[in-house]
């Protein structure tokens, strides 16, 4: 009896075995016909409504209504949207949308941070008269309209400020391209890709400069944009000096090494001078937060022993 059951036991084995590799099988060919037509732009309608989560399709309404009041809130003037287009990419958003979005999320924040105060029962505001409530409801549609601009105004800074801080070590990593016998061009290309994970921000945009320069882009342009684009100080001297480089025909390693020795002394006279700064930063917190803990900690216990002692003895 023993040998049949263990054929019977076998023979399930292997028909179990056998059915999961056909279903893994059929799955994952399934899987790759999936990926395939999402590769190719050939998924169905259907099928990409399927896909699509009710999350997604909420962001894509609301980014259409946003787009709408971004369109009601265009100004006629050409040159005011290419200031905010500017001012965009300065911060880092390039997508031809951004500054209609942009306008009208201003709209869309005045307008929500209006209806938000006219939630607020009056009870909470303390029963203000008629002309305290609509200075109340100014007030919060002035902070929403604005709200983006200050918005735009800390992501810019963030990124300038990143962008500042790995401007030595691209420096020193062109400089090491350079003089290893690459060209400018393919130098800031190779650069490029080397930062991509540490800096990211700079590593965008040394790729971008390196994209106008393939797409032919005059390299004295295409730095100028590069300059326009970060608008820091210390990128319009660089680009300064490799223009003057590019024209005269001057070493481009030496001129760059030379540029990266002073921008390591500025970035240590700042560091010294913010040093420097921190003692009177302290000054502050030590008069109003410290020195009172200290004071109580050290004079406390003496001060409770002297009236314990004192108080009776003046009692009598």
């Amino acid at each position: 009896m023993e040998g049949p059951i263990l054929f019977s036991v076998l023979t399930f084995i292997f028909c179990l075995m056998a059915s999961l590799a056909i279903y893994v099988y059929l799955s994952s060919r399934e899987a790759v016909q999936t990926w395939k037509r999402r590769v190719e732009h050939r998924m169905d309608i259907p099928e990409l409504a399927q896909e699509l989560s009710w999350l997604d399709s909420l962001k894509t309404r609301f980014t259409q209504l946003i787009e709408r009041l971004g369109k009601a809130m265009k100004p006629s003037n050409e040159a005011d949207v290419l200031s905010i287009r500017q001012s965009l990419i300065t911060a880092g958003y390039r997508h031809p949308r951004t500054p209609i979005l942009f306008l009208g999320s201003k709209l869309f924040c005045a307008t929500g941070l209006l209806f938000g105060m006219a939630l607020i029962p009056t009870k909470i505001l303390g029963f203000p008269s008629y002309g305290t409530l609509i200075m109340y409801h100014v007030a919060a549609a002035f902070f929403g309209y604005y709200l983006p601009d200050y918005w735009l105004r800390w992501m810019t800074s963030s990124r300038k400020t990143r962008i500042l801080h790995a401007l030595p070590d691209a420096l020193d990593l062109l400089v090491v391209c350079v003089e290893a016998g690459l060209g400018l061009d393919q130098a800031i290309n190779r650069v490029g890709d080397e930062i991509r994970f540490a800096h990211r921000d700079l590593s965008d945009e040394f790729r971008l400069l390196a994209l106008e320069l393939r797409t032919g882009v005059t390299r004295s342009d295409a730095l100028r944009n590069l300059s326009k684009r970060i608008d820091l100080d210390e990128f319009k001297s660089l680009v300064a000096l490799l223009i003057q480089t590019d024209r005269f025909g001057t070493s481009i390693g030496q001129a760059l090494r030379v540029h990266s020795d002073a921008m390591k002394v500025t970035r240590r006279m700042k560091a010294e001078e913010l040093a420097a700064k921190l003692p009177v930063k302290l000054l502050l917190p030590l008069l109003f937060f410290i020195f009172p803990n200290l004071f109580i900690v050290v004079i406390g216990p003496a001060a409770i022993r002297i009236i314990r002692t004192l108080l009776p003895a003046l009692s009598h």
